[in-house]
Parts: C-alpha cells; sequence; structure tokens
C-alpha cells in the first residue's frame, strides 16, 4: 500500500535525576556529598533510506518515544544514558510540525539525518553544590524533561521525469515498457491509484527516474477525481512528460485535453505548468483522424513545446522518446554546471 501522508508523535527521554548521598567509609571521615548526576534522556532521530518508498510503516506505528536517562546513584556514579530512537524514512520526505505547519527539514539524499527531538539532560547530584561554607549539600537537580512533537509527514518523490495526462492517455504502459516498472494496466479510467517510479537504463551506468502519477482530469485542482493529492510527486521532477492520447476511442478533443491539464497543472503551481515539458501524442497505432495528430502537433509548436508521436503497444518512438529525455536532462545538468560560481580555491 501507497502512504505518502502520515501524522507520528514522537517523545525524547526525559533525563534522568541527579541523586543526595553522602560518602561513607571506612577510615574516610567526613566523606563528603557523593550524589552521581542522572544520565541524559534519549533523542529521536529521523533519517532518510533510499530501501523505502513509502510511509505505510509509520501508519500503524504512529508514536515513538525514547528511552529516559537512568538516575544518579550514590558514590559518584552517573547514571547511564537513554538509548536514542532512530525512524527511518523514504528519501522525498519533508518534515512538518503538526501544530505550526512550519516545515522543519526536507530529506533529499539518502543517509541524511535530523535531530527531531532533543533528549533532556541529566540533573545534577548534590557533589555539584559543596561549597566551603556548605560541605554537606542536602538537594540535588532533577532530570529535564524531553521534548514532545507531533510531526506531519509527507511524502514527495524524487523522480527526474513526471508523466501527466488524462486517465488512459497511455501512462502505466509507457513507463512499463521504457523501465522494469510493472503497473497495473487496464482500459478504464483511474486504473492508476498510486504513483509508480520506474528506472529507465540508458547504458553505460547512466539512467534516469521517471513517476508515473495518477491521471488527472478537469477540476482536480478542486478535489475532481483523485483530486490534486498526488501532483506532489511531480514537483521535485525536472522534466514533464504530457501524454495526450490522439485516438478517437476516448471520446475527447486531443487539444482540450491538452489545455485542460497545463490549466489545472498551474492551478495547483504555476512553477509545475512553466516546467520544460515534452508533448507526447500517444496511441498512435490507432490513430483513426490523422487531423488530431496534426491538431496537437501545431498548438505544441505554438506553445513552444518539443512533440513526439508515440505506440507504447508497437514500441513505435519509445526509443527516440527516450533519447530526448536523456539529452534535454543532459543540457539541464550542464547548464547547472555553467551556474555554479567557480571554487575560489581554483584561483
Amino acid at each position: 500500500m501507497f502512504i505518502d501522508r502520515v501524522k507520528i508523535k514522537i517523545s525524547a527521554g526525559n533525563g534522568g535525576d541527579g541523586v543526595t548521598a553522602m560518602r561513607r567509609e571506612k577510615f574516610v571521615p567526613r566523606g563528603g556529598p557523593s550524589g552521581g548526576d542522572g544520565g541524559k534522556g534519549g533523542d529521536v532521530w529521523m533519517e532518510a533510506d533510499e530501501g523505502l518508498n513509502t510511509l505505510l510503516h509509520l501508519r500503524y506505528n504512529p508514536e515513538h518515544k525514547a528511552e529516559r536517562g537512568r538516575h544518579g546513584e550514590g558514590s559518584n556514579r552517573h547514571g547511564k544514558d537513554g538509548e536514542d530512537v532512530l525512524i527511518k524514512v523514504p528519501v522525498g520526505t519533508q518534515i512538518f510540525d503538526a501544530e505550526s505547519e512550519d516545515l522543519l527539514f526536507d530529506f533529499t539524499e539518502s543517509g541524511q539525518r535530523f535531530l527531531a527531538a532533543k533528549g533532556g539532560k541529566g540533573g545534577w547530584g548534590n557533589q555539584h553544590f559543596a561549597t566551603s561554607t556548605n560541605r554537606a549539600p542536602k538537594y540535588h537537580y532533577t532530570g529535564r524533561p524531553g521534548v514532545e512533537k507531533e510531526l506531519q509527514l509527507e511524502l514527495k518523490l524524487i523522480a527526474d521525469v513526471g508523466l501527466v495526462g488524462f486517465p488512459n492517455a497511455g501512462k502505466s504502459t509507457l513507463i512499463s515498457v521504457i523501465s522494469a516498472a510493472k503497473p497495473k494496466i487496464a482500459d478504464y479510467p483511474f486504473t492508476t491509484l498510486e504513483p509508480n517510479l520506474g528506472v529507465v537504463d540508458l547504458g553505460d551506468y547512466k539512467t534516469f527516474v521517471v513517476a508515473d502519477i495518477p491521471g488527472l482530469i478537469e477540476g482536480a485542482s478542486d478535489g475532481a477525481g483523485l483530486g490534486d493529492r498526488f501532483l506532489r510527486h511531480v514537483e521535485r521532477t525536472k522534466i514533464m512528460l504530457h501524454l495526450v492520447d490522439v485516438s478517437s476511442i476516448s471520446g475527447r478533443d486531443s487539444n482540450e485535453d491538452y489545455a485542460i491539464i497545463n490549466r489545472e497543472l498551474a492551478n495547483y503551481n504555476q512553477d509545475l505548468a512553466d516546467r520544460p515539458q515534452i508533448v507526447v501524442a500517444t496511441k498512435i497505432d490507432a490513430l483513426d483522424e490523422p487531423e488530431r495528430l496534426e491538431n496537437l502537433r501545431e498548438l505544441a509548436a505554438k506553445d513552444g513545446k518539443p512533440f513526439l508521436q508515440i505506440s507504447a503497444v508497437t514500441n513505435l518512438g519509445t526509443k527516440e522518446l527516450v533519447n530526448l529525455i536523456a539529452q534535454k536532462l543532459d543540457e539541464m545538468k550542464r547548464e547547472q554546471i555553467d551556474l555554479q560560481p567557480p571554487n575560489a580555491d581554483e584561483f
């Protein structure tokens, strides 16, 4: 089950109390205070793990509490520190404070760690309070409480390419053809109910990641159909593949479909509508009205967007599409390198 939103409660461990104790040993008169300090409470850490791709494991385990620090003991013995708790999340997870809704951390790379809640400090034993005028203090500090928080976790898949389009535009079929992903494919709307990731192998150890986003419809930004809940998964993509069914099987107008999807993207986030986009005419093998294809080609040219026609079922044009995507990604990578400021150490 794909879960991309979950709320959890975390509690760091309380610090252990210090202790009031006096040293009592044979041949040691007036031994003085010997109360040890309490141990520190355990912290709650979060770490990005590339082996995870859903927040499902946290849906059924919403509370996480670190161990408290042990109390100090006599003979200046320090209490044991509490054990930390480590919560693993998928790469792409964002951590929000559930109350203030402030973004606390954004995991963009595997292995990143975030201190979500700090354990309380241990209290001082009475050994710390001895002075020349008070050689036998009979008081100590209690441990500090650990931090408690309620967190909202939201997952945004990290992919190079995002597939968008109406239901049954051919997104799932395409990702199954160009990658090893095996999404459910059927001839009814909303077959895809959750995002799918596929890795496209270009050879020579070069790859890129494609995200298949469940189909949008008109009014999705206002909650129609599956709504816009999955659009967050294309916010991190570099390129959008806009798939448009040009066959007459759907009974819809191709140009109108194209305009509706772009409008929904803009309503959700204007940056998505402005992102580099490749328009892909799909189901060419079932094309029975050539003017539908030419009309869409003219519209894409008018908007200054690259245009390709494919049939994922017969593999027509899929290799050219993969090569174009790889070329665009390489160009964007070079542009990003050119924009980086020079390293001062090189001069």
